[in-house]
């Protein structure tokens, strides 16, 4: 009986970041990096898809970093439900940061209001 051989692994096809010219797109982000590098006060060269309202109270920050911290619990948790050996590991590390995080969070908002305390309700 004659055995066959797998055919031999046949190169990658080009993936669409080889497409991109790397020296086209370095030629427009270098003079804003480096603007930014000679005038730290020159605002980041970034999107501002996602922008957080600058007159924002602290505790309102905290609130939403919060509910973000215990969001990110439970996708780790489940996830990590899914995996075996170490990337099980890995993800229960991740949901472990995100617990220790929502934690630090929870201790600063009751810094600034502690429980117990009567507040005046804000306008």
């Amino acid at each position: 009986m004659k055995k066959t051989t797998p055919n031999s692994p046949q190169s990658p096809e080009p993936s669409a970041v080889d497409a991109i010219d790397i020296t086209k797109l370095s030629n427009i982000t270098e003079p804003l990096v480096s603007a930014r590098l000679r005038n730290p006060n020159r605002p980041d060269p970034v999107s501002h898809v996602f922008t957080i309202i600058p007159n924002i109270d602290t505790e309102s920050l905290l609130c939403h970093a919060c509910e973000t911290l215990a969001s990110l619990n439970v996708m780790a948790t489940d996830l990590a439900c899914e995996l075996e050996g170490s990337r099980r590991n890995v993800m229960l590390a991740i949901q472990q940061l995100a617990v220790l995080g929502e934690l630090l969070v929870n201790r600063a908002l009751d810094n600034l209001d502690p429980p117990g305390c009567v507040t005046e309700a804000r306008p």
